[in-house]
């Protein structure tokens, strides 16, 4: 892992510096803010940062957000100043960490805050056979591309594969092609010069340079424009790229992973992405089945998820009751790995008892799972879709699709990728939608549930 230490705190910083390059992390250091920001633009890159909580932390937050550099940030202090620690984290710190350093809680934090403890937790034939063929192309070079539902754990087969290969000490990159503007994705993938265009402050490194040796994801690679597919194209092609702005090819080595939840086949003949792209992408294809179809995954990890979250909340491991796991294992897991897991960190927290019962066992609307009307969110939102539009007469095109796109995103509770399946709409669509109908007031749903907002 790559950490960036920013400040000196008398020295004790170094301290720190030493116990986590013992720990297997290669370590930068910056003076400042300003001089942590020219790092990070360089390429150089970073998993973590270790702040002085003298230094202005929001300063340096509210920098990093305004380019979208993603880092979690964990500030240090040399006294156990309580003011100062919540200072820091609402700032937004992640942890703060008294200073001198104890070896056990730097690597604690490491671990934590870097998520390098991944694994695949499997036992049904149908994903060992994923997972065989992932060791098997795991040493090559050439390109991986990774399909299957949405929250089917393509992320954590990619870092997987990366971790067993000859590129495993080397970074690996992950550029999200949904969530990034289409007007700004260009910028993040191949970097720019300064004074590219407005708000190019200096020059930056794109994720192809910091990713160069090592690997680059490039998740949900469907959502990309099709102009921009073109100079993706060139750049596995020919090993070179362009930042915007320059004047010169910049030749990179990285091994390309891409993720898709949609066909590309269909992709490709609706026109919207490259068919060269897409046999250039797929040298081989690792095709993660739906939970559904993978039973004998479901209680292996429901027992890591129950333990996993159980510690994490200073709790005792307890097993699952008979009627519970048969609530597991009948359900249909719309959301697949990804709602499995959430509902087992609600079982862990809301079940009393020796065991973990039926009844802690709920669907997102806090229903028993057992009990829950159909199969889950797709379902709910898509009878939820039906709903709305029963009462149409005297009502616009333009009322009736924001309503539509609205109620079936509330009851996603949020979730915008399980929404545009739902409506059959793109990520990026649905995200223009939503800016439209925030830019006039409408309250949209954040995307973990909660309150309604509106940003007007």
């Amino acid at each position: 892992m790559r950490l960036l230490i920013v400040g000196t705190l008398g020295g004790q910083l170094t301290m720190a510096s030493k116990i986590a390059m013992d720990k297997g992390a290669s370590v930068t250091h910056a003076d400042g803010n300003d001089q942590a920001l020219a790092v990070l633009r360089s390429g150089r890159g970073a998993d973590l940062l270790m702040v002085d909580v003298a230094l202005d932390i929001r300063d340096l937050f509210d920098r990093l957000d305004a380019e979208r550099i993603h880092v979690p940030i964990v500030a240090c202090g040399v006294t156990n100043d309580a003011r100062a620690a919540v200072k820091a984290i609402h700032a937004g710190a992640k942890e703060y960490i008294p200073l001198p350093p104890d070896p056990e809680l730097i690597a604690a934090v490491l671990a934590a805050v870097t998520n390098d403890t991944r694994e695949m937790i499997y036992r049904d034939d149908a994903m060992a056979s994923v997972v065989k063929l992932a060791q098997q192309i795991a040493g090559s070079d050439a390109s991986v591309l990774i399909t299957g539902e949405s929250g089917t754990g393509k992320e954590v087969l990619a870092r997987y594969v990366h971790s067993r290969s000859n590129r495993a000490k080397k970074p690996f990159i992950t550029v999200n092609c949904a969530a990034i503007p289409e007007n700004l994705l260009e910028s993040e993938l191949f970097g720019h010069e300064k004074g590219a265009f407005t708000g190019a402050l200096g020059r930056r490194i794109g994720k192809f340079e910091e990713a160069n040796g090592g690997t680059l994801l490039l998740d949900e690679i469907s959502e990309m424009d099709v102009r921009l597919q073109a100079k993706l194209l060139r750049a596995i092609q020919e090993r070179v790229i362009d930042r915007v702005g320059g004047s010169k090819p910049v030749p990179v080595d990285i091994r390309i992973i891409a993720t898709s939840n949609r066909n590309l086949t269909d992709a490709v003949r609706a026109g919207t992405f490259r068919e060269d792209l897409m046999f250039r992408l797929n040298v081989v294809n690792l095709k993660i089945p739906p939970l559904r179809e993978r039973p004998a995954d479901i209680g292996e990890l429901a027992l890591h998820f129950i333990k996993k979250y159980s510690e994490a909340n200073g709790l005792a491991v307890r097993p699952l009751s008979v009627d519970a796991r048969r609530a597991l294992n009948t359900a249909r897991w719309p959301g697949n790995v990804r709602e499995l897991e959430n509902t087992l960190h609600r079982a862990v927290l809301l079940s009393s008892g020796p065991e973990i019962g039926v009844d802690g066992i709920l669907s997102p609307d806090g229903m028993r799972l057992d009990q829950a009307r159909g199969t889950g969110i797709a379902e709910q939102a898509a009878q939820a879709a039906e709903q709305v539009t029963r009462n149409l007469v005297g009502r616009t095109v333009a009322e009736v699709e924001r309503d539509l796109i609205l109620e079936t995103l509330k009851h996603c509770l949020g979730n915008r990728t399980h929404a545009a399946n739902i409506l059959g709409i793109s990520i990026r669509t649905l995200r223009n939608k939503l800016n439209e109908y925030s830019a006039d007031g409408a309250p949209i749903p954040p995307p973990h549930g909660g309150e309604m907002r509106s940003v007007a």
